[in-house]
Protein backbone atom coordinates (compact mmCIF):
# COMPACT_ATOMS: atom_id res chain seq x y z
CA UNK A 1 0.00 0.00 0.00
CA UNK A 2 1.21 3.54 -0.79
CA UNK A 3 1.53 6.08 1.40
CA UNK A 4 -1.23 8.04 1.84
CA UNK A 5 -1.17 11.88 0.54
CA UNK A 6 -3.88 14.20 0.76
CA UNK A 7 -4.11 17.57 0.32
CA UNK A 8 -4.37 20.87 2.91
CA UNK A 9 -7.25 21.85 2.01
CA UNK A 10 -8.80 18.03 3.44
CA UNK A 11 -6.78 18.70 6.47
CA UNK A 12 -7.75 21.93 7.25
CA UNK A 13 -11.14 22.36 6.25
CA UNK A 14 -12.41 22.89 9.51
CA UNK A 15 -9.49 26.00 9.84
CA UNK A 16 -10.61 27.34 6.71
CA UNK A 17 -7.10 27.19 5.02
CA UNK A 18 -6.49 25.74 1.49
CA UNK A 19 -4.08 25.65 -0.68
CA UNK A 20 -4.60 23.47 -4.20
CA UNK A 21 -0.59 23.27 -4.82
CA UNK A 22 0.17 21.90 -0.92
CA UNK A 23 0.52 18.38 -0.27
CA UNK A 24 0.45 16.75 2.81
CA UNK A 25 1.90 13.46 4.04
CA UNK A 26 0.66 11.12 6.72
CA UNK A 27 4.07 9.09 7.66
CA UNK A 28 5.26 6.52 10.27
CA UNK A 29 6.68 3.99 11.70
CA UNK A 30 5.23 1.26 13.99
CA UNK A 31 7.76 -1.35 16.31
CA UNK A 32 7.72 -3.35 19.03
CA UNK A 33 10.38 -6.35 20.38
CA UNK A 34 9.91 -8.36 23.10
CA UNK A 35 13.69 -8.05 25.04
CA UNK A 36 15.05 -10.25 27.85
CA UNK A 37 18.10 -8.02 29.73
CA UNK A 38 20.08 -9.28 32.70
CA UNK A 39 21.67 -7.74 35.83
CA UNK A 40 19.11 -5.07 35.59
CA UNK A 41 18.49 -3.02 38.67
CA UNK A 42 14.99 -1.73 39.71
CA UNK A 43 15.47 1.64 39.96
CA UNK A 44 17.94 4.48 39.12
CA UNK A 45 21.30 4.50 40.67
CA UNK A 46 22.00 6.73 43.87
CA UNK A 47 24.90 9.56 42.95
CA UNK A 48 26.31 11.35 46.02
CA UNK A 49 27.31 14.80 44.49
CA UNK A 50 30.09 15.68 47.18
CA UNK A 51 32.10 12.03 46.63
CA UNK A 52 30.64 10.91 43.74
CA UNK A 53 30.49 7.69 44.01
CA UNK A 54 27.64 5.59 42.73
CA UNK A 55 25.18 3.19 44.54
CA UNK A 56 23.29 0.58 42.50
CA UNK A 57 19.95 -0.82 43.31
CA UNK A 58 18.98 -4.48 43.16
CA UNK A 59 17.43 -6.08 40.81
CA UNK A 60 17.63 -9.09 38.17
CA UNK A 61 16.37 -10.08 34.32
CA UNK A 62 13.56 -8.56 32.64
CA UNK A 63 11.55 -10.00 29.73
CA UNK A 64 8.91 -7.97 28.58
CA UNK A 65 8.22 -5.84 25.45
CA UNK A 66 10.41 -2.70 24.62
CA UNK A 67 9.02 0.47 24.12
CA UNK A 68 11.62 0.86 20.50
CA UNK A 69 13.57 -1.78 18.48
CA UNK A 70 15.38 -1.21 15.47
CA UNK A 71 13.29 2.13 15.14
CA UNK A 72 11.38 5.01 17.03
CA UNK A 73 7.96 4.64 17.06
CA UNK A 74 6.08 7.71 15.19
CA UNK A 75 3.45 8.93 13.26
CA UNK A 76 3.78 12.15 11.72
CA UNK A 77 2.77 14.91 8.77
CA UNK A 78 5.07 16.58 6.47
CA UNK A 79 4.09 18.98 3.55
CA UNK A 80 5.28 21.17 1.17
CA UNK A 81 3.98 24.10 -1.33
CA UNK A 82 5.23 24.79 -4.87
CA UNK A 83 5.69 28.76 -4.41
CA UNK A 84 7.06 28.75 -8.23
CA UNK A 85 10.48 29.86 -8.73
CA UNK A 86 12.40 26.78 -7.48
CA UNK A 87 11.08 27.73 -3.70
CA UNK A 88 8.92 26.01 -1.24
CA UNK A 89 7.33 25.95 1.85
CA UNK A 90 7.62 22.96 4.08
CA UNK A 91 6.50 21.76 7.48
CA UNK A 92 7.11 18.54 9.51
CA UNK A 93 5.29 17.77 12.78
CA UNK A 94 5.91 14.27 14.28
CA UNK A 95 5.35 12.39 17.64
CA UNK A 96 7.37 9.79 19.06
CA UNK A 97 4.89 6.80 20.50
CA UNK A 98 5.61 4.07 22.81
CA UNK A 99 3.42 1.10 21.36
CA UNK A 100 4.04 -1.68 24.25
CA UNK A 101 1.90 1.68 26.21
CA UNK A 102 0.19 4.05 23.88
CA UNK A 103 1.92 6.61 25.86
CA UNK A 104 3.38 9.66 24.18
CA UNK A 105 7.56 10.02 24.47
CA UNK A 106 10.03 12.86 24.72
CA UNK A 107 8.27 13.57 28.02
CA UNK A 108 4.86 13.38 26.98
CA UNK A 109 5.29 16.00 24.11
CA UNK A 110 2.36 15.62 21.42
CA UNK A 111 5.45 16.46 18.76
CA UNK A 112 8.71 15.67 20.69
CA UNK A 113 10.79 14.06 17.65
CA UNK A 114 10.49 17.37 15.53
CA UNK A 115 8.51 20.25 14.46
CA UNK A 116 9.39 22.95 12.21
CA UNK A 117 8.12 25.26 9.54
CA UNK A 118 11.00 26.41 6.67
CA UNK A 119 11.16 27.51 3.38
CA UNK A 120 13.38 25.12 0.44
CA UNK A 121 15.25 26.89 -2.30
CA UNK A 122 16.69 24.50 -5.51
CA UNK A 123 20.07 26.67 -5.59
CA UNK A 124 20.02 28.64 -2.25
CA UNK A 125 19.04 25.72 0.27
CA UNK A 126 16.86 25.20 3.05
CA UNK A 127 15.86 27.51 6.47
CA UNK A 128 13.79 25.61 8.95
CA UNK A 129 12.74 26.85 12.21
CA UNK A 130 11.16 24.80 15.27
CA UNK A 131 12.48 21.72 17.02
CA UNK A 132 14.89 19.74 14.95
CA UNK A 133 18.10 17.73 15.15
CA UNK A 134 21.33 19.05 15.29
CA UNK A 135 23.76 18.99 12.57
CA UNK A 136 26.32 16.75 14.62
CA UNK A 137 23.45 13.98 14.76
CA UNK A 138 22.87 14.53 10.67
CA UNK A 139 26.38 14.41 10.34
CA UNK A 140 27.11 10.67 11.97
CA UNK A 141 23.76 9.20 10.56
CA UNK A 142 25.03 7.60 7.44
CA UNK A 143 28.34 6.17 9.32
CA UNK A 144 26.48 4.86 12.55
CA UNK A 145 26.11 0.52 12.19
CA UNK A 146 22.62 0.70 13.76
CA UNK A 147 21.23 3.59 11.51
CA UNK A 148 20.29 5.23 15.26
CA UNK A 149 18.15 1.78 16.49
CA UNK A 150 16.53 2.76 20.26
CA UNK A 151 18.42 -1.04 20.20
CA UNK A 152 21.58 -1.09 21.04
CA UNK A 153 23.37 1.99 19.72
CA UNK A 154 24.75 4.29 22.19
CA UNK A 155 23.12 7.43 20.94
CA UNK A 156 23.15 10.02 24.39
CA UNK A 157 26.64 8.78 24.48
CA UNK A 158 27.40 9.62 21.22
CA UNK A 159 25.20 12.61 20.46
CA UNK A 160 24.35 13.94 23.69
CA UNK A 161 21.03 14.37 25.33
CA UNK A 162 20.23 17.59 23.50
CA UNK A 163 20.41 15.76 19.85
CA UNK A 164 17.08 17.12 19.53
CA UNK A 165 16.73 21.07 20.56
CA UNK A 166 13.85 23.23 20.89
CA UNK A 167 13.96 26.90 19.76
CA UNK A 168 16.50 26.11 16.86
CA UNK A 169 17.26 28.03 13.42
CA UNK A 170 18.62 25.73 11.04
CA UNK A 171 20.02 25.74 7.75
CA UNK A 172 21.08 22.69 5.15
CA UNK A 173 22.81 23.53 1.68
CA UNK A 174 23.51 20.93 -0.80
CA UNK A 175 26.33 21.48 -3.35
CA UNK A 176 27.11 18.55 -5.89
CA UNK A 177 28.61 16.02 -3.49
CA UNK A 178 28.79 18.18 -0.49
CA UNK A 179 25.84 19.16 2.22
CA UNK A 180 26.62 21.63 4.13
CA UNK A 181 24.44 22.15 7.87
CA UNK A 182 24.30 24.95 10.51
CA UNK A 183 22.28 25.50 13.30
CA UNK A 184 21.47 27.55 16.46
CA UNK A 185 19.13 27.14 19.34
CA UNK A 186 17.68 30.10 21.42
CA UNK A 187 16.91 27.47 24.33
CA UNK A 188 17.85 23.74 23.87
CA UNK A 189 15.06 22.66 26.39
CA UNK A 190 16.93 19.85 28.11
CA UNK A 191 15.99 19.59 31.51
CA UNK A 192 19.47 17.82 32.69
CA UNK A 193 23.12 17.54 31.64
CA UNK A 194 24.40 13.99 32.66
CA UNK A 195 23.08 13.99 36.03
CA UNK A 196 23.06 17.21 37.09
CA UNK A 197 19.60 19.59 36.36
CA UNK A 198 20.05 22.55 34.24
CA UNK A 199 18.58 25.92 35.46
CA UNK A 200 15.74 26.75 33.38
CA UNK A 201 16.83 23.93 30.62
CA UNK A 202 13.00 23.43 29.77
CA UNK A 203 12.16 27.10 29.74
CA UNK A 204 14.20 27.46 26.54
CA UNK A 205 15.03 30.96 26.55
CA UNK A 206 15.70 32.66 29.65
CA UNK A 207 14.99 36.54 29.72
CA UNK A 208 17.97 38.43 30.97
CA UNK A 209 20.29 35.38 30.54
CA UNK A 210 20.35 35.06 26.94
CA UNK A 211 23.33 32.46 26.78
CA UNK A 212 21.86 30.18 29.26
CA UNK A 213 21.18 26.97 27.38
CA UNK A 214 21.78 28.63 24.07
CA UNK A 215 23.61 25.72 21.54
CA UNK A 216 24.82 25.66 17.77
CA UNK A 217 26.85 23.76 15.30
CA UNK A 218 27.99 22.90 11.86
CA UNK A 219 28.88 19.86 9.47
CA UNK A 220 30.15 19.12 6.35
CA UNK A 221 29.16 16.08 4.76
CA UNK A 222 30.61 14.27 1.39
CA UNK A 223 29.36 12.04 -0.45
CA UNK A 224 31.19 10.35 -3.67
CA UNK A 225 29.96 6.98 -5.17
CA UNK A 226 30.71 4.86 -2.43
CA UNK A 227 32.07 6.55 -0.17
CA UNK A 228 30.94 9.17 2.52
CA UNK A 229 32.67 11.53 4.86
CA UNK A 230 31.56 13.85 7.55
CA UNK A 231 33.04 16.28 10.10
CA UNK A 232 30.73 18.38 12.73
CA UNK A 233 31.13 20.62 15.62
CA UNK A 234 28.63 20.75 18.41
CA UNK A 235 28.14 23.07 21.42
CA UNK A 236 25.69 23.15 24.06
CA UNK A 237 25.97 26.46 26.75
CA UNK A 238 24.10 24.26 29.43
CA UNK A 239 23.42 26.45 32.54
CA UNK A 240 23.72 24.54 35.76
CA UNK A 241 23.22 28.11 37.51
CA UNK A 242 21.32 30.81 36.41
CA UNK A 243 23.39 33.23 34.81
CA UNK A 244 26.54 30.76 34.62
CA UNK A 245 26.32 28.12 32.10
CA UNK A 246 28.80 25.64 31.64
CA UNK A 247 29.85 24.51 27.96
CA UNK A 248 29.50 20.69 26.34
CA UNK A 249 31.62 20.54 23.26
CA UNK A 250 31.34 17.57 20.66
CA UNK A 251 33.46 17.24 17.51
CA UNK A 252 33.68 14.30 16.03
CA UNK A 253 34.82 12.87 11.70
CA UNK A 254 32.75 9.76 10.11
CA UNK A 255 32.93 7.93 7.12
CA UNK A 256 31.35 5.03 5.36
CA UNK A 257 32.17 2.71 2.50
CA UNK A 258 30.17 0.42 0.70
CA UNK A 259 31.32 -2.40 -1.97
CA UNK A 260 28.98 -4.87 -3.03
CA UNK A 261 26.70 -6.39 -0.18
CA UNK A 262 28.99 -4.87 2.17
CA UNK A 263 28.98 -1.26 3.80
CA UNK A 264 31.82 -0.62 6.63
CA UNK A 265 31.15 2.73 8.83
CA UNK A 266 33.41 4.34 11.44
CA UNK A 267 34.13 7.22 13.66
CA UNK A 268 35.61 9.33 16.23
CA UNK A 269 33.66 11.47 18.69
CA UNK A 270 35.69 14.47 20.90
CA UNK A 271 33.81 15.70 24.15
CA UNK A 272 34.50 17.80 26.82
CA UNK A 273 32.12 19.12 29.27
CA UNK A 274 32.70 22.01 31.86
CA UNK A 275 30.63 24.06 34.64
CA UNK A 276 30.36 27.56 34.82
CA UNK A 277 33.39 28.16 36.56
CA UNK A 278 35.62 25.84 34.01
CA UNK A 279 36.05 22.50 36.34
CA UNK A 280 35.78 19.58 33.83
CA UNK A 281 32.65 17.17 34.39
CA UNK A 282 33.42 14.86 31.49
CA UNK A 283 36.03 14.40 28.83
CA UNK A 284 36.22 11.45 26.56
CA UNK A 285 37.44 10.14 23.32
CA UNK A 286 34.55 7.72 22.15
CA UNK A 287 35.44 5.45 19.03
CA UNK A 288 33.01 3.35 17.18
CA UNK A 289 33.29 0.90 13.87
CA UNK A 290 31.03 -1.59 12.37
CA UNK A 291 29.88 -3.18 9.08
CA UNK A 292 26.20 -3.79 7.19
CA UNK A 293 26.06 -6.86 4.64
CA UNK A 294 22.90 -7.70 2.59
CA UNK A 295 23.30 -11.22 2.13
CA UNK A 296 19.97 -11.37 0.14
CA UNK A 297 17.57 -8.91 -0.90
CA UNK A 298 15.51 -9.63 2.04
CA UNK A 299 18.40 -10.46 4.75
CA UNK A 300 20.51 -7.98 6.48
CA UNK A 301 23.26 -8.60 8.84
CA UNK A 302 25.35 -5.62 10.89
CA UNK A 303 28.00 -6.28 13.68
CA UNK A 304 28.99 -3.38 15.28
CA UNK A 305 31.69 -2.45 18.68
CA UNK A 306 31.32 0.85 20.31
CA UNK A 307 34.29 1.70 22.76
CA UNK A 308 34.70 5.07 25.49
CA UNK A 309 37.67 6.31 26.88
CA UNK A 310 36.62 7.96 29.91
CA UNK A 311 39.66 10.59 31.25
CA UNK A 312 37.66 12.70 33.59
CA UNK A 313 34.23 11.94 34.90
CA UNK A 314 32.88 14.12 37.80
CA UNK A 315 29.15 13.46 38.65
CA UNK A 316 29.12 17.17 39.70
CA UNK A 317 31.48 19.99 40.37
CA UNK A 318 31.87 19.16 43.62
CA UNK A 319 32.84 15.95 43.54
CA UNK A 320 36.51 14.77 42.74
CA UNK A 321 37.36 13.61 39.04
CA UNK A 322 37.34 10.16 38.63
CA UNK A 323 38.74 7.60 36.21
CA UNK A 324 36.60 4.55 35.49
CA UNK A 325 36.98 1.60 33.72
CA UNK A 326 36.26 2.24 29.81
CA UNK A 327 33.10 0.83 28.92
CA UNK A 328 32.23 -1.08 25.72
CA UNK A 329 29.44 -2.69 23.87
CA UNK A 330 29.21 -5.26 20.76
CA UNK A 331 26.20 -5.19 18.96
CA UNK A 332 24.82 -8.07 16.27
CA UNK A 333 21.57 -7.30 14.38
CA UNK A 334 19.66 -9.34 11.93
CA UNK A 335 16.28 -7.88 9.83
CA UNK A 336 14.51 -10.17 7.38
CA UNK A 337 12.31 -7.78 4.95
CA UNK A 338 8.95 -9.23 4.07
CA UNK A 339 9.04 -6.18 1.94
CA UNK A 340 9.61 -2.17 1.98
CA UNK A 341 7.44 -1.72 4.73
CA UNK A 342 7.24 -5.11 7.31
CA UNK A 343 10.00 -6.89 8.11
CA UNK A 344 11.32 -8.29 10.87
CA UNK A 345 14.72 -8.49 13.72
CA UNK A 346 16.55 -10.29 16.15
CA UNK A 347 19.20 -8.32 17.34
CA UNK A 348 21.66 -8.28 20.50
CA UNK A 349 24.33 -6.73 22.38
CA UNK A 350 27.11 -7.18 25.30
CA UNK A 351 28.42 -4.00 27.12
CA UNK A 352 30.76 -3.81 29.91
CA UNK A 353 31.78 -1.89 32.61
CA UNK A 354 27.96 -0.06 31.95
CA UNK A 355 24.69 -0.77 31.19
CA UNK A 356 23.28 -1.15 27.52
CA UNK A 357 23.80 1.17 25.17
CA UNK A 358 27.01 2.37 27.41
CA UNK A 359 24.70 3.79 29.67
CA UNK A 360 26.58 5.27 33.15
CA UNK A 361 26.91 8.66 34.60
CA UNK A 362 28.40 10.00 31.70
CA UNK A 363 25.24 10.21 29.50
CA UNK A 364 23.32 10.37 32.36
CA UNK A 365 21.74 6.79 32.43
CA UNK A 366 19.83 8.10 29.54
CA UNK A 367 18.97 4.60 28.03
CA UNK A 368 17.52 3.76 31.84
CA UNK A 369 19.43 0.44 31.31
CA UNK A 370 20.54 0.57 35.30
CA UNK A 371 23.19 -2.04 36.24
CA UNK A 372 22.30 -4.25 39.22
CA UNK A 373 24.44 -4.00 42.41
CA UNK A 374 27.49 -6.21 42.34
CA UNK A 375 27.30 -6.67 38.15
CA UNK A 376 29.68 -4.60 35.83
CA UNK A 377 28.41 -6.10 32.17
CA UNK A 378 24.91 -6.17 30.80
CA UNK A 379 23.41 -8.52 27.99
CA UNK A 380 20.39 -8.04 25.99
CA UNK A 381 18.24 -9.88 23.18
CA UNK A 382 15.12 -8.47 21.14
CA UNK A 383 13.07 -9.93 18.73
CA UNK A 384 10.54 -6.99 17.37
CA UNK A 385 8.03 -6.50 14.48
CA UNK A 386 8.41 -3.16 12.07
CA UNK A 387 5.66 -1.92 10.13
CA UNK A 388 6.72 1.38 8.38
CA UNK A 389 3.57 3.62 6.48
Amino acid sequence: MKVKQVTAAALLACAGAASAQTSVTLYGVVDVPVEFVNHLANAAPTINPVTGSVTQKPGGNRLGLASNGLSGSRFGLRGTEDLGGGLKALFVLESGVSVDTGNLQQAGRLFGRQAFVGLQSNTLGKLTLGRQYTALFDAFANASPMRYATLYEPLFLQLGTNAREDNVVKYTGVFGGLTTIAHYSFGVGVPTLGVTPISNGGNGEVPGNFRDNTAFGGALIYNAGNLGLSAAYDQWNAAVVAGSPGVAKKAGVSANYTFGPAKLVGGYRWGDTKDGNGVSLLRDDYYWVGVNYQATTALGLTLAYYYDNVKTLRVASTAPGTNPANPWQISFMTNYAFSKRTDVYVTAAYAKNSGLNVDTSANGFGSAYFLSQGNTNQLGVAAGIRHIF
